[in-house]
């Protein structure tokens, strides 16, 4: 069960957004500081290509934002981290949810064996 292709990208799942969660966190804690590029945290689509090929198993990786910087070159968007950090935290809760199910239903299974 726990090796599951459903069960292990849930865990992928809520590990790379937990990373996602804390780039957003120092991303906005640096919104000030000259030169700072915005990290970035993706890990959907090698997701979607591990759960295709029957593995489920990636890790997030964090990359810096190429996009356009202020004139101190700082190129945090305050605006698209709070609409970042809303959509990763429901994300976050329906995971830790289907995860929750899952252990709920084993422990209903052990119960009545």
């Amino acid at each position: 069960m726990f090796d599951s292709v459903a069960f292990v990208a849930l865990n992928s799942a809520l590990d790379g957004l937990a990373l996602r969660q804390r780039v957003i966190a120092n991303n906005v804690a640096n919104i000030n500081t000259p030169n700072y590029l915005a990290g970035k945290v993706s890990f959907e689509k090698e997701l979607e290509t591990a759960v295709s090929r029957g593995d489920g198993a990636v890790t997030a990786t964090e990359a810096r934002s190429l996009e356009p910087t202020r004139t101190d070159g700082n190129n945090v968007n305050l605006d698209e981290e709070t609409l970042l950090n809303v959509d990763t935290n429901l994300r976050y809760q329906l995971a830790t949810q289907a995860v929750d199910g899952t252990f709920s239903s084993l422990r209903t299974a052990m119960r009545t064996s």
